[in-house]
């Protein structure tokens, strides 16, 4: 009985409370109250806190997007890791698209040209796409569970003592009013004091008069009481807002690091792409572009002796026709050159290369224009002459 009347109590209690509130935010809303103004110091971090949070939320949410560009994969990723359950592995994007390009190419023989090509470009995609999962999960824990556990932590306990504040300036303001009325009250008491009273009357007045005074001393000390919560919420509030700068430093590290495993996949990617040019150079077709773009093979200049000016035709084709290579074509001599890049023969017919080597160079009858048979002690071959710079 005696635990239901103290919740009985407390409930009446927490009701009064809340409806002096809510009459004391209803009557500043309406200007009919007045309001205490938090310092400029105070507000100036309460408005850092709450941008931090906002731009926090956006660059996360579109991080996400650029990582997971799959809104249902995210959603489910989302699921698992409320459930507390790790989300299964799913073959992404580059990697599907490598493992049909092999699958292709294995169908259509990887003894031809095209099958072959579909096999290296297969591979390269399948490297890049396990370099894509490294990027996404280093930068999600890295960079994104950083900037989500602020959000859902430090933030959600700055909104916290926020509101608690925001109460406990609402009960000063209510307390405020409160002792100005029981004053004007008793202002008025002593007014008609002055006044001459007889009998009960002046007994009933002197009542009157004792009760205003006890409940301005009550205002009084319920004011003291007020101000002093209201004190010290605001300095716990101003102590959690300031460790907004070590957030913004937190994040400043974390962000380094997302740059830095960025690099570090664009980097890969670069040399996966740089490493399948070259050794798509061992089918030559594949190198003309149909699509008005220049060849993606480097096509060194005339004014270097190189084998292959470069001369655009009007469809867009790098075509090569060295004045020095008539003379070699239509002659039976042979000429020393150097190897600019390494070549990967694709089949017996051709003759792999090496970086700077030299070896000779001769033209046979019948020959494809964009080739000259290469010559390496015994070793005998094609060999691809945009490869090759002649020596004098």
């Amino acid at each position: 009985m005696n635990i239901m009347d103290f919740n009985v109590k407390k409930f009446a209690a927490d009701a009064g409370t809340f409806l002096s509130r809510a009459v004391q935010f209803t009557e500043e809303k309406l200007g009919q109250a007045e309001k205490t103004e938090l310092d400029a110091h105070l507000e100036n971090l309460l408005s850092k806190a709450e941008c931090t949070k906002i731009w926090t939320e956006k660059i996360m949410k579109q991080t996400e997007v650029l990582l997971q560009p799959n809104p249902n994969a995210r959603i489910e990723e989302f699921v698992y890791e409320k459930l507390d359950r790790k989300a299964p592995s799913r073959v992404n994007n580059p990697e599907l698209l490598g493992q049909y390009m092999i699958d292709a190419g294995t169908e259509f023989g990887p003894g031809t040209a095209y099958g072959n090509a579909l096999i290296k470009c297969g591979e390269t995609q399948k490297r890049i796409g396990t370099a894509d999962r490294e990027l996404i999960q280093t930068s999600a824990l890295n960079f994104l569970t950083p900037l989500r556990n602020f959000i859902e932590g430090d933030y959600k306990t700055i909104a916290k003592e926020r509101k608690l504040l925001q109460n406990k300036r609402l009960d000063l303001d209510a307390a405020k009013t409160r002792l100005k009325k029981a004053k004007a009250a008793e202002t008025r008491a002593s007014q008609l004091n002055s006044a001459h009273l007889e009998g009960d009357n002046m007994v009933n007045f002197s009542y009157m008069l004792n009760f205003l005074h006890v409940k301005w001393l009550k205002s009084e000390q319920e004011l003291r009481i007020t101000q002093s919560e209201f004190d010290r919420q605001a300095e716990i509030t101003r102590l959690l807002l300031e460790g907004i700068s070590s957030t913004h430093a937190h994040h400043l590290r974390c962000l380094n690091d997302f740059v830095e495993a960025q690099m570090t996949y664009y980097a890969q990617c670069y040399q996966y792409m740089l490493d399948l040019q070259k050794q798509l150079g061992s089918f030559p077709s594949s190198y003309h572009c149909n699509n008005n773009q220049t060849s993606v093979v480097p096509v060194p200049s005339a004014s270097s002796n190189v084998i292959g000016s470069s001369a655009m035709t009007s469809s867009g084709l790098v075509m090569t026709s060295p004045s020095n290579l008539i003379d070699l074509k239509e002659g039976s001599g042979s000429r020393k050159a150097r190897v600019l890049y390494d070549y990967d023969a694709a089949n017996s017919s051709e003759l792999s290369l090496l970086a700077d080597e030299v070896i000779t160079v001769f033209s046979v009858v019948g020959m494809d224009s964009d080739w000259l048979m290469g010559e390496r002690g015994n070793q005998k071959g094609r060999v691809p002459i945009t490869y090759l710079e002649l020596l004098n």
